[in-house]
């Protein structure tokens, strides 16, 4: 079996992730203390929603990359209320066309890892992944270089796509 390794997302991973079994408190959660910070520009948070927000992952894949998160602090789907998971898929799909409109991408990988071993990195906050691709946005870069080549400013970028929420 090959392997890829993402070397640039150790730091991420290390001040994040959590045992399977380590109790932690809203406060320890990245998420929740980002939100309770009310400094959207700082922690690159595009919108705030009754039940969720979205926000630019500070460790993207690929430019563009945003998260969709519940304000309630919860592991998985079936801890939402109803309302919430409704809302969550609705601020996707939000997410998927303001990307759109601003970066125009050929497509988009969506999706939630649920638990350390589904590869959340913060598993006690579930959170969506929406993720913009391009034909031809893979390359030898990080496999060989140990580097991801991101085309955007994170901070100009965050200025036009906080337009189109």
């Amino acid at each position: 079996m090959k392997k890829i390794y993402a070397p640039w997302r150790e730091s991420y991973i290390k001040n994040t992730a959590q045992k399977p079994n380590e109790k932690r408190k809203n406060i320890d959660c990245i998420f929740c203390h980002q939100l309770n910070e009310n400094d959207d520009e700082k922690f690159f948070i595009l919108k705030r929603y009754k039940h969720c927000f979205t926000m630019m992952n500070l460790y993207p894949y690929n430019e563009g990359h945003l998260l969709v998160i519940p304000i309630t602090h919860k592991k998985d789907l079936d801890s939402l209320a109803s309302e919430e998971r409704h809302e969550l898929i609705d601020c996707v799909n939000i997410g998927i066309n303001a990307v759109q409109k601003v970066l125009k991408p050929h497509g988009f990988n969506l999706g939630v890892n649920l638990g350390s071993a589904g590869g959340a990195g913060i598993p006690s906050h579930v959170h969506f992944h929406v993720l913009p691709r391009w034909e031809g946005d893979t390359n030898f870069m990080p496999t060989i270089g140990e580097t991801k080549i991101l085309s955007s400013d994170l901070k100009e970028l965050y200025k036009k796509l906080k337009k189109e929420f």
